[in-house]
């Protein structure tokens, strides 16, 4: 770390105090460390102190004249490497989250141009709040980078659970990572995530087949944020015409029988995402040969079966399905009712149901505009690429199955 210049921006919490030990720890390592405290910081942890620690002056006041005559925000977020927050608080991440620029610390935020590394600190139940973890994948999604945050004891009587500030030199081997390029370990890190996609082609003769318009594009999308996110992937697609993404176990099939093989196979997985348009029904019989046009005869009779469902009998394994089982529904009316009885009939956990009617565009295309429906109700998503809808489903699920985690 020699001759980096890290800006500490120290939140208002109990865990402030451990950032007096993080300032020595980064500069034993030969980084420079600037410093900005927000105001509830000043509650628990000194600027004498902190300036003391790190050498440097302590910047606390959006409008202090003179800081902003000599330094100021702007030079602030431009001048550091990089920008670590610690500890990053409930009220500190909702207000990064919405853009705001009330005090000194969002306005260095919002004017930096530099990597940002977060570690979280709060009460458990501040953490696993919705409108908290909404905030972080917005974050996320952003680029900001996260350490943490750690389970355990809270300063409060009788609280545990995630929401610990990650240790200070578990926060100094984060901005080492970063500051060398590498990529800290994601949250799906350690989690195997399976995922189906595109069409499955259903054979009337070797020439023919039944298949549907899926393009694949939302499936692969998921199967990249996935490996993005640190997860182990398996994805199991029928023909597509795109290349396989990289960093994930590709598995190429045709039929929805072998579509069901190569999913068995893959199993054991924390998170199942069916998103494969798999044909309702096949042809009982495939013709060996090319059927001939007979005009006599007319056009050939076909008998069909009906496919095995694969979203339901994953969902339906018992102990061994996945912790978390999610489903599409392709709807081209009633999407979000339609999308519903979906999900108590497959059995799945969540579905993401979705548009694909040609005036919506979805089908081939590059955007998708998604219902998220589970148990707990429905979160309608605006419009946005199926490389977004991907990225915020797999932060969802990461965030899921930390809850789950705690729960038990």
């Amino acid at each position: 770390m020699t001759g980096k210049r890290i800006l500490l921006i120290i939140g208002g919490g109990i865990s402030a105090y451990k950032c007096l030990d993080l300032i020595r720890r980064l500069r034993e390592r030969g980084a420079s460390v600037r410093t900005v405290m927000t105001a509830s910081a000043g509650q628990f942890i000194t600027p004498l102190a902190v300036g003391a620690i790190s050498g440097d002056r302590v910047f606390t006041d959006l409008f202090d004249r003179e800081d902003e005559h000599d330094v100021g925000h702007i030079r602030l977020s431009r001048e550091a490497d990089l920008i670590v927050i610690a500890p990053a608080t409930a009220s500190l991440l909702a207000r990064m989250a919405g853009g705001l620029a009330d005090d000194l610390a969002t306005a260095v935020l919002l004017a930096s141009d530099k990597p940002i590394l977060a570690a979280p600190a709060m009460n458990p139940r501040m953490w696993l709040n919705p409108a908290t973890q909404r905030n972080v994948a917005t974050l996320q999604a952003d680029g900001v980078r996260f350490v943490g945050p750690n389970s355990g004891e809270m300063a409060e009587k009788g609280e545990a659970g995630p929401g610990r500030m990650a240790e200070p030199l578990e926060i100094v081997a984060a901005v080492a990572a970063m500051l060398a390029g590498a990529a800290a370990p994601g949250p799906l890190a350690g989690r195997h995530v399976l995922v189906t996609s595109g069409p499955t082609r259903e054979p009337i003769d070797p020439v023919r087949y039944i298949a549907n318009r899926s393009s694949g594009k939302q499936g692969q999308a998921i199967a990249r944020a996935a490996a993005e996110l640190g997860a182990r992937v398996t994805l199991v697609t029928g023909p597509v015409s795109l290349p396989d993404p990289r960093d994930v176990d590709v598995v190429h099939v045709e039929t929805a029988l072998e579509m069901l093989a190569a999913v068995e196979a893959a199993l054991p997985a924390d998170i199942g995402i069916f998103a494969a348009a798999v044909a309702d029904w096949r042809v009982a019989k495939a013709a060996g040969q090319k059927i001939k046009k007979d005009k006599a005869a007319g056009a050939p009779a076909l008998t069909f079966v009906e496919n095995p469902d694969i979203l339901r009998t994953v969902a339906a394994r018992g102990p061994s399905r996945p912790a978390l089982v999610i489903g599409f529904a392709a709807e081209t009316e009633n999407v979000v009712e339609l999308g519903k009885r979906k999900r108590k009939a497959k059995g799945c956990d969540w579905i993401v149901a979705n548009d694909v009617s040609a005036a919506g565009g979805a089908m081939g295309g590059d955007r998708n505009t998604v219902h998220l429906i589970t148990a707990g109700g429905v979160e309608s998503w605006p419009a946005m690429d199926k490389a977004e809808v991907a990225r915020r489903l797999l932060l969802r699920a990461a965030n899921h199955l930390l809850q789950t985690q705690v729960a038990v």
